[in-house]
């Protein structure tokens, strides 16, 4: 009898773990991908962000785009190397089905008895989005995959210790593959060498201290012991 009730004990929470984990994963792909999308759009304005003094240039993707760099730890934690594989490439091509929704949404013909600035400036705005997505779907696979296979050597090395030093770890290295890949694709040419030097530090700068304060978000969800580190 008791045996019985400890079992249903142990299927209780372990039920109740499993709704938490699946709550976790949905919020941290949702936001995951919200992050990246919006990042592109945002990185069409070049941001000069500080006093005349000590400004730096950054585009203002920057704002939003950190954020993805621990979201993919937590989908990591939750969902194995898989999934956080699965969410990084259907990522990137939501990214790219965007920028041809923007495209064509431009190239259509508007309606001349509307008069609005969306019906003018709507194309010569958003169309850049176009290299934008490029260049963001090229680095953020790159990187984001990266980040995984150094996550997943980490729990090897350490197992379920040290959760902390997972984010920090996996995100010293794929923030500034990202922000070389992205800035040199995207605004290569486009702006002149100083600018895209200044927009590289920043997206560093901005993305380490990022990871650095949203380190916490790794411990929303506990770690599932019953999983090995394999996963």
């Amino acid at each position: 009898m008791a045996q019985v009730a400890l079992t249903d004990t142990l299927s209780t929470d372990e039920h109740l773990f499993g709704r938490r984990a699946l709550t976790w994963l949905l919020v941290a792909t949702a936001g995951y991908v919200a992050c990246s999308i919006l990042a592109n759009v945002m990185s069409v304005r070049i941001l000069r962000i500080g006093p005349d003094w000590a400004s730096f240039s950054v585009d203002a993707g920057t704002l939003t785009y950190p954020l993805t760099f621990t979201l993919r730890d937590l989908v990591h934690k939750v969902g194995g190397r898989h999934v956080a594989r699965v969410v990084i490439l259907s990522t990137a091509g939501l990214n790219v089905l965007a920028a041809f929704a923007f495209w064509a949404t431009a190239e259509l013909p508007a309606d001349v008895a509307v008069l609005a600035p969306a019906q003018e400036w709507f194309g010569p705005v958003l169309n850049p989005v176009l290299r934008i997505t490029a260049a963001s779907v090229i680095a953020q696979v790159v990187a984001e995959l990266l980040d995984t296979e150094v996550y997943h050597r980490f729990v090897l090395r350490f197992g379920h210790r040290l959760q902390w030093g997972r984010v920090l770890a996996s995100n010293a290295v794929s923030i500034p593959v990202d922000s070389v890949v992205f800035v040199a694709i995207a605004f290569g040419g486009a702006v002149p060498f100083s600018v895209a030097v200044s927009i590289v530090w920043a997206n560093i700068v901005v993305k380490g201290l990022t990871s650095v304060a949203t380190v916490p978000l790794i411990y929303a969800v506990p770690e599932d012991l019953t999983r090995p580190p394999e996963d």
